[in-house]
């Protein structure tokens, strides 16, 4: 196999915390760490977003790295030309359609590849959009529903799509921590004793489909016979979500159950999802839902919907309990069978690890590569 040159080309990896940008740093690691060890040659990143000084060199050295600091001109016209130099140009986002059209323009022979997360790719496309998506030779989604979501909306073959689910960081500290952190207990007013559900999301006005709601809700139902359950939802919100919810939760009578965070750094990750008795987000719109695998690899047991990307994240069911995330009743029962013996519901963290783990994770990205390669020749 001939060697290649890979140009990932991202929106931000380091200077915002969000899914996607978990993605990029690991999807960039897996690759700097192929460039060592396999027919990859060399390795560069992108970024239009990020400045060149946040570089986190955990993941990647800065001398593959470059932050454009928003200069549109700069990194499409860098981008442009080291792609024209590539074999491969992989797309962390479908808003870089345009760079990789352009790509494919002026070198037919380059592969581009999209990485197709969730819901920026689930709403049609303009026309233009959609020729620009047909020029891509390969489209890898993180779940089979955003697969099939796009076969459906974009008339695309099948064998144009390779799903890779996303990945465990693997500098997540490790589940050791076995008690709930007495100052966190503390922080939050929560009792030792308390059964805590945890979600680790952020509560925007605009992204009304974590289904933190419908946990407000079953809270309410069970409030009487389940009377130490407490609530803690984790994660930066904005003024007008958090009106909105504290009045429903007054509304409900709900003040000493349903606790918020706020933002809370990734140090902290780790104890926040000890203290947690069950991971509960019923979402609709979760494109895969990394935190339902960071619940799973420390040892929670996890509720999610099954009307979207989450399903992937539970094997379907297989390491987690799935709910219509419109169906309140189910939500609540599952609740209540989970609490009733949460041991039963622990998912085995060996097949986590066999299905999320990073090194995985790197393992199938390098047979997805190699196949692209290997076609050309």
């Amino acid at each position: 196999m001939h060697s290649t040159g890979v140009l990932f080309l991202t929106l931000r990896v380091f200077s915002a915390t969000g899914g996607i940008e978990k993605v990029c740093r690991l999807a960039g690691k897996a690759l700097y760490e192929l460039s060592g060890e396999s027919y990859i040659q060399w390795i560069k990143v992108f970024s239009l977003y990020d400045e060149p000084a946040n570089i986190n060199t955990t993941y990647f050295p800065e001398t593959i790295f470059s932050g454009f600091a928003k200069k549109r001109i700069r990194f499409l016209y860098a981008a442009i030309h080291k792609g024209i130099d590539s074999q491969i140009v992989i797309l962390s986002h479908v808003n870089l359609l345009t760079v990789g059209y352009f790509i494919k323009l002026f070198s037919p022979k380059t592969k581009v590849i999209l990485i197709a997360h969730g819901i920026e790719v689930w709403s049609s496309f303009p026309g233009w959009k959609k020729r620009m998506l047909q020029r891509c030779d390969q489209v890898i989604p993180v779940s089979d529903f955003t697969k099939k979501k796009m076969m459906e909306m974009y008339q695309l073959p099948e064998q144009k799509f390779t799903i890779l689910n996303n990945c465990l960081d693997p500098f997540l500290p490790p589940p050791k921590q076995t008690k709930k952190d007495n100052s966190l207990l503390a922080r939050y007013g929560i009792d030792a004793s308390d059964m805590v559900l945890l979600t680790l999301t952020r509560l925007a006005s605009k992204e009304k489909y974590k289904g933190y709601d419908q946990v407000i809700q079953a809270v309410y139902e069970l409030r009487h016979t389940h009377p130490a359950i407490k609530y803690l939802l984790v994660g930066k919100y904005d003024a007008i979500e958090k009106a909105r919810l504290d009045t429903v939760i007054k509304r409900l009578g709900l003040q000493n159950q349903v606790v918020f965070s706020g933002f809370i750094a990734d140090e902290e990750l780790a104890a926040h999802y000890a203290m947690a008795d069950v991971y509960i987000m019923p979402s609709q719109k979760e494109g895969f839902g990394i935190v339902f695998i960071e619940a799973m690899f420390y040892g929670k047991p996890v509720i999610a919907g099954n009307k979207d990307g989450s399903a992937d994240a539970l094997k379907n069911g297989n390491l987690g309990l799935l709910v219509d995330p419109d169906n309140q009743q189910q939500i609540t029962h599952a609740l209540v069978e989970v609490l009733s013996n949460t041991e039963k519901y622990i998912p085995n963290h060996q097949e986590v690890m066999q299905n999320f783990s990073f090194e995985v994770y790197k393992e199938k990205l390098k047979g997805i590569l190699g196949g692209i390669v290997s076609s050309e020749y």
